[in-house]
Parts: structure tokens; sequence; C-alpha cells
């Protein structure tokens, strides 16, 4: 059994990596923004903590984490505002990597998205750019850490049931992938060792999800 704190963790993502955890044992803390989402919250089986991490210091991120096995950064802004994007896709992710150097929790998985990294190409004048920008400085951050680090990249989400399958490896084009199969990804990774230190690009595809990280992890 291992003990998984989630940020963000009333997020359908989020939500759906709950299930999983707690379907096969683990014990999850999922950290929420709004108080009225914690019923949805443990109805996943999840303990829900209310902890606004826009507004935490890393010194009480780190306490809200400590005695964690491990972190899934799952939290977003939801775009629409370039000053909040900022603050917590960048501000907020980055303060939670050091909480978790500082608390001890070394293994730390970070959803992020397909096309992240500093050169990505969105145009200055996009809705999307404030997202693009802040994700990559995370991500980069994330790095330079001496964490047991997984950033997972999946492309264009949808709504879709899950087929637990994907394809991953390089010269991979953006295409979609059901939130629900980012979820069983995400709680793959946390037991694959072998994805430590990777970016995991994915789509939905025909290589059931152990497998597909198998193969990429062998090469």
């Amino acid at each position: 059994m291992a003990r998984v704190v989630i940020i963000g963790g009333h997020g359908k993502i989020a939500r759906q990596l709950s299930r999983i955890l707690t379907g096969r044992g683990d014990e999850v803390t999922a950290l929420i923004r709004n108080p009225a989402h914690a019923q949805d919250v443990e109805e996943t089986g999840a303990t829900a903590v209310v902890a606004d991490v826009e507004g935490l210091d890393t010194d009480r991120i780190a306490e809200l984490i400590r005695g964690h096995d491990a972190v899934v950064w799952s939290a977003g802004a939801g775009g629409g505002d370039p000053a909040r994007t900022y603050a917590v896709d960048r501000d907020a992710a980055i303060r939670s990597m050091d909480a978790a150097a500082r608390a001890g929790v070394d293994r730390y998985v970070m959803v992020s998205y397909f096309g992240a990294r500093a050169d990505h190409g969105v145009p200055r004048d996009s809705s999307f750019f404030p997202y693009a920008e802040a994700k990559a400085a995370a991500d980069d951050h994330l790095r330079g850490t001496a964490l047991a680090w997984t950033i997972l990249g999946p492309s264009t989400l949808t709504l879709d049931a899950g087929t637990g399958r994907i394809e991953v490896g390089p010269g991979l084009e953006s295409g979609t992938v059901p939130r629900e199969d980012v979820a069983r990804v995400a709680a793959a990774v946390l037991v694959k060792p072998a994805t430590i230190g990777r970016f995991v690009g994915f789509n939905t595809g025909d290589t059931p999800i152990d497998d597909a990280l198998d193969s990429l992890t062998a090469k």
C-alpha cells in the first residue's frame, strides 16, 4: 500500500485517479480548494483535505504532504485569468515540488500536457499562452530537482470512456485521449520506477497502458 497525495483532488482526472488508487488498496489524500467538493472526493475513497495551494507557502504545503509516499500534481487554474494561471500552474506547482523535497516525499508525478516545453510555439496573443508558459516553467523546475519525477504529457483531453490503450514513443503527434486513461497512466507510472526522469507523451492508441509504458522505458 502506498500513501499518495493528489493536489487538485476534485478535478476530473484526479477523481478517477483516486478511485483507481483506492481500489487497489492505496491510501489517498486529495487536496481541494472548495469545501463543497469534499463529498464528491470522498465518494472516490480518498480523504479530502481543504487546502488552497495557491495561497499556501512552501512550509505549509510540506506539512500537508509529509508522510506520503508520492505526490501527484493535477491542479490547474482553469484558464481565463492569466495572473491566476501563473499563480497556480507555475508558482504553486513549483512550491509543491520544493515542499515535497522539504517533506522527504521523493516521488512526484506532474500531469502536464503534450506540447509542454520552453519552445512550445504558442503565439503570445493566444489565450493559451499563459498556460503554456506556466507549464513549461513548472516542468523545467521539476526536471532540475532531485525528486524522482515523471511528467505526463497527454494530448487533447476528452470525456470519452477510457480504452485502457495508448500510444507513446518518439515521433508521436498530438491526438486525443480520454481523461479516464490519463488517470490510468498516472496510476501506472506510480508503480513503474523505470518511468522516473521521463516525460511521457501519449495519445489513445492500440497498446495496453502497461505494455506501452514498459516498451518506452525499455528503450
